[in-house]
């Protein structure tokens, strides 16, 4: 008996897969998204205007809506950077991410609850994925045409798919979403924390959900504990004693891979690509935008026949985005490296052209250009900074 062939078979059921399956079932393919059921990955939660309306978010997901950032440096300076024209959406990603694959089977798509094993092929030259389902039923098999990988940051399919290719380097995450009082913490505004004392080369945070907030901290520096960075945090800002009602933690990319397909019949999307943008570590528009151009990439190689399709996923990722990564990586390197560049950097934050350029970057997902003049006092300012001609 010969095994039923899907189109595409989406791994991986997160705001990247799930955007794949999704975008492919409403073209008419026969698709299947295999998730492995449970699993939440750490996150602010975070997303900017742009994702809300390229992806069509309702309203009721937005758990919170976020006018003011405020921005902590060693020192305990506080500076706020209010956003002047709209808001930051949040959302918590056990309800966001369950909608996007009750969304995407709302569409179409095969909705399979289990764990990815293996990427096999069949003698024909089929891709075959193996994969232990829910039920404890025994490990089974998926054929497809087509295959999108979006299981994450050190996913083994992605290893195998494409050898010779080493997982992005990560910052390792962790955050716990905690119960918040009742009075006295303002729901509207999201912490930035950067001090070494609570990530020696990232940052921490504090991003509210409505009656949660997910605080946390990232580091890539092995040894440190991310776990008592964490409570350090919830004990400086009152929260020590409130309700922990879930603790989370997983590598996070900041860097896009250099191959995103295998030249055949699998394209990687969401971190499995290494979309997470280096310094703020945002990445669920980022996913949701890998995993379309996967899904349109993968839409063209087969109408045309032609592999070489897969490779425009990236290619077109890249030409928007590349920039931005860039810029973000070489401001990471700079910024994040000791105490004392980041009480530079958070002062350079009062700067009211860098708050109305930062805010419109992030809110649209695109280099403001139109005010030259801006740019050029930033670079200025950011040099002496940088230098420490100026008094921190």
């Amino acid at each position: 008996m010969t095994q039923e062939t899907y189109d595409v078979l989406v791994v991986g059921g997160g705001p990247s897969g799930a955007t794949a399956a999704h975008d492919l079932a409403l073209a008419g393919k026969r698709v299947a998204m295999l998730d492995r059921a449970g699993r939440v990955k750490p996150c602010g939660g975070a997303i900017p205007p742009r994702a809300i309306r390229d992806f069509e978010i309702p309203d009721h997901l937005i758990v919170a809506k976020i006018n003011n950032a405020q921005i902590v440096s060693p020192k305990r300076r506080r500076v706020d950077m209010p956003v002047e024209t709209g808001y930051v959406g949040m959302v918590d990603r056990c309800e966001f991410d369950e909608w996007l694959r009750e969304r995407a089977a709302g569409a179409g798509a095969e909705w399979i609850r289990g764990t990815s094993k293996d990427l096999e092929r069949d003698p024909d030259g089929t891709a075959v994925i193996t994969y232990d389902p829910k039920d404890g039923t025994g490990t089974q098999r998926l054929r497809a045409k087509m295959v999108i990988i979006a299981n994450g940051a050190r996913s083994e399919l992605a290893m195998q798919a494409i050898p010779g290719q080493a997982h992005p380097k990560c910052v390792y995450a962790y955050h716990e979403i905690v119960k918040l009082p009742e009075s006295g913490f303002d729901g509207q505004r999201c912490d930035v924390i950067y001090d070494g004392r609570t990530s020696p080369d990232f940052y921490a945070w504090i991003f509210p959900h409505g009656d949660t907030a997910s605080i946390g901290t990232g580091s890539a520096q092995k040894g440190f504990s991310l776990r008592a960075a964490t409570a350090a945090v919830r004990a400086e800002n009152g929260l020590a004693d409130a309700e922990t009602l879930r603790r989370e933690g997983a590598p996070i990319p900041l860097k896009p891979l250099k191959k995103w397909d295998n030249g055949r019949d699998v394209v990687l999307a969401g971190d499995s690509s290494g979309v997470v943008a280096p310094a703020s570590g945002e990445g669920i528009y980022y996913a949701m935008l890998g995993g379309r151009l996967a899904a349109e990439a993968v839409q063209l190689a087969l109408a045309t026949n032609k592999a070489s399709a897969l490779k425009t996923a990236r290619k077109r990722f890249m030409k928007e985005h590349g920039t931005v990564f860039l810029i973000l990586g070489i401001m990471q390197f700079f910024w994040y490296r000791n105490d004392w560049v980041r009480e530079r950097f958070v002062k350079m934050c009062m700067d009211k052209d860098v708050q109305r350029l930062t805010w419109e970057a992030y809110m649209n997902k695109k280099i403001v250009r139109k005010d030259p003049i801006a740019h050029v006092k930033i670079f200025f300012k950011d040099t002496a900074h940088l230098l420490g001609l100026t008094r921190a």
